[in-house]
């Protein structure tokens, strides 16, 4: 019977590991691209130069009687 080639098995999770790490790396980097892209939309839907907004800047910070 043949013996087992521990150092191959081994060889294999470690390449499973680093795949996997890699993939979610890649992951974070799209997402973090595609927060990056919105952030500068927010800023200018906040800003007071849009009419719509002012009164809406309004809201909820009164009492609710």
């Amino acid at each position: 019977m043949a013996t087992p080639n521990y150092g191959y098995e081994k060889r294999q999770r470690e390449l499973a590991k680093k795949k996997k790490k890699e993939e979610k790396l890649k992951a974070k980097a799209a997402g973090r691209r595609h927060d990056d892209s919105d952030a500068p939309q927010e800023d200018d839907a906040g800003s007071p130069d849009v009419p719509g907004e002012a009164p809406a800047a309004g809201e909820g910070t009164g009492s609710a009687d």
